[in-house]
């Protein structure tokens, strides 16, 4: 018996190293895509060219949470052909320290590209939250609206407008049918009616129909299992948006809870909706919204 132990002993101990070396081997991977890395917090921005055509967008993709490792890269990649294709001023960074007054004035649109995490000094909050009150547009993608931003009150009550709750884990990526609620809005009036796409499907906590918002895409919950870790009810019933917009303040705002995967940015779909998402945010196309800026505590106190 003692010897059978002693080789049981071993073989954990093995494990263990095992473990403990891929470990030390993939740090860097583990803590970029897992950990999100460290908390970093830039004061000193970026270079920025000299000339930036008008209207322009700035891709923002830092990630102090979970980092989509393929998605962004493709993310930034379609942004950056869709401003070549139209002579738009582009410029993309993980650099928080862009978010200030001087430098958000050379911009139309912000879009967060899989933003995760506290990204953001309270100075540089403010700054982005009055850009997009004050008329500046925003596109959010994916990341940019799940629960690694609920430090920040404003952006998740009066951004987003809803609370992430989680996704899928078995299958986590599933095919699913999206229907297409509003015919008439830029980002989706060039779409069927329904669209079957796979992604990693998010759920909230309540639909953010109830804050005034605009749906313009839904997930119909018959196609796929809601079901996260540990058997985690993810159903949100037949009122389950996918993709909505909004007016903060004098901005307009568009939120796709898809784009997980790189190859979800080389979808026409997808990607026509992102393009006619961030033409709508620019004021290129589209009706305007009356400003709906939500009324709670935290963004009548002056929270940034």
């Amino acid at each position: 018996m003692r010897k059978i132990i002693k080789i049981v002993l071993w073989v954990l101990l093995a494990l263990a190293a095992i473990f403990a070396f891929n470990v030390w081997r993939n740090w860097d991977t583990i803590q970029r895509v897992m950990l999100g890395g460290l908390k970093v917090y830039e004061t000193t921005p970026p270079t920025l060219p000299a000339q930036i055509n008008r209207p322009a967008i700035l891709v923002f993709s830092k990630t102090n949470g979970f980092r989509h490792e393929e998605a962004i890269p493709a993310g930034n990649t379609l942004f950056a052909k869709l401003a070549k294709d139209n002579g738009w001023g582009y410029f993309q960074t993980e650099n928080g320290a862009t978010f200030s007054p001087a430098i958000l004035a050379r911009f139309d649109a912000v879009i967060f590209n899989n933003t995760s995490g506290d990204v953001f000094t309270p100075e540089q909050r403010a700054a982005f939250k009055a850009f997009v009150e004050g008329g500046g547009g925003y596109v959010g993608i994916h990341a940019a609206g799940d629960n690694s931003h609920e430090a920040w009150e404003w952006y998740v009550d009066n951004v987003i407008g809803t609370h992430f709750i989680g996704h899928p884990m078995d299958p986590q990526f599933q095919k699913a049918t999206m229907r297409i609620e509003d015919r008439d809005h830029p980002a989706t009036r060039n779409l069927p009616a329904t669209v079957e796409r796979t992604d990693e499907w998010y759920s909230f906590d309540k639909s953010p129909r109830r804050r005034g918002i605009t749906v313009l895409a839904t997930l119909d919950e018959k196609t796929y299992v809601q079901k996260g870790p540990f058997g985690q009810e993810l159903a949100m019933g037949s009122d389950h948006p996918i993709v909505w917009s909004r007016c903060v303040g004098k901005g307009r705002m568009l939120y796709s809870a898809g784009g997980h995967t790189a190859s979800s940015f080389s979808e026409s779909e997808f990607s026509g909706m992102l393009t006619g998402g961030v033409r709508w945010a620019l004021k290129l196309e589209g009706e305007g919204c009356s400003p709906n800026v939500a009324q709670n505590t935290a963004a009548e106190s002056g929270k940034p």
